[in-house]
């Protein structure tokens, strides 16, 4: 994780604050959320120890969010619940202007798929949104016996450096681009000109897709990030109905 003495560090799920405590001896501030009412007076305790540390009770998906981040970008930490990762990350996507990093430990297979490549069976819609706001890598993989409890599955630190491709891509509207590539991974079996003749007029995809020079076979899974941003860009042009 970056070691930046004067940066805010923002953790998810304090816990029992371990990890609080070693974010703090490294940070100039660390703000530290924890949903779990039970463990708040130990961390409060923890807090007036440390004195660099404030404690915000309550979920990171209900959290303003914008509030809590604008005075200061910030790096974040947290060790995520595996069934709700992914509305986690999108949470945090919705502020990637707002941060410096994010280091998350995850279900090795949600850490694959983060970092997964076109042509990869684990690439699809989380790795095209994760990679257009950072820029992933799997930095240590963790087995079950590093956990106590011990979960039935392998884990993953996932270190994602800001900004991700999308500074590079020109899309101006990210809310409709994202829109358009998860229409593209809607049915994976089916081609990506399938998928989208759902949605557009079929003679609007063809020309689409044509000019992006990709075949009318092609699957979402196959397009790298700059492949969706043209056909984006080309979807743009010829359609209203992009939003």
């Amino acid at each position: 994780m970056p070691s930046d003495a004067g940066a805010t560090w923002l953790e998810i799920g304090a816990g029992h604050g371990e990890m609080t405590r070693e974010l703090a001896a490294r940070a100039a501030r660390v703000i530290a959320i924890e949903l779990d009412s039970k463990l708040l007076p130990g961390l409060e305790q923890l807090a007036v120890e440390l004195g660099n540390v404030t404690i915000i009770p309550g979920d990171v998906l209900a959290i303003d969010l914008a509030r809590l981040l604008r005075e200061t970008p910030v790096h974040v930490y947290g060790s995520l619940p595996y069934y709700i990762t992914s509305p986690i990350l999108h949470r945090l996507f919705e502020h990637a202007d707002r941060l410096l990093s994010i280091s998350v430990v995850v279900q090795l297979e949600v850490a694959v798929r983060l970092c997964a490549q076109p042509g990869r069976r684990d690439y699809g819609y989380l790795s095209v949104v994760t990679q257009f706001y950072t820029q992933p890598e799997i930095a240590l993989r963790l087995p079950p016996g590093a956990f106590q409890p011990r979960p039935k599955v392998a884990s993953a630190l996932v270190r994602m450096r800001m900004p991700g491709a999308g500074a590079l891509l020109g899309v101006a509207d990210e809310e409709a681009f994202l829109k358009l590539v998860g229409r593209c991974f809607e049915q994976k079996r089916k081609t990506l000109a399938n998928n989208l003749r759902a949605h557009f007029p079929a003679s609007r995809v063809a020309a689409a897709i044509a000019a992006v020079r990709i075949t009318p076979r092609s699957r979402a899974e196959e397009l790298t990030l700059v492949e969706f941003a043209a056909l984006f860009h080309e979807m743009l042009g010829t359609t209203d109905e992009h939003r």
